[in-house]
């Protein structure tokens, strides 16, 4: 299993948090997600052999927000 963040931006209440947090666990090999709206980070566990972090960008993008930084 794999540790990583994302930093997305735009995220404004519990709607935002539930939709990215749903968005990321319906992805195949990702195990748990902590979104925290202070931060506007995506805390993700997954296993690296069956989702990559750009897969996750793309994903939660899609949805609407921006993600910037490095993983």
């Amino acid at each position: 299993m794999a540790k990583t963040k994302l930093d997305v931006k735009g995220m404004m209440g519990d709607h935002c948090k539930n939709l990215v947090t749903k968005t990321l666990n319906g992805l195949d090999g990702v195990s748990a997600v902590s979104v925290d709206l202070k931060t506007g980070e995506a805390a993700v566990d997954y296993d690296e052999t069956k989702v990559q972090y750009d897969k996750m960008k793309e994903a939660v993008e899609e949805q609407g927000y921006d993600v910037v930084g490095q993983h």
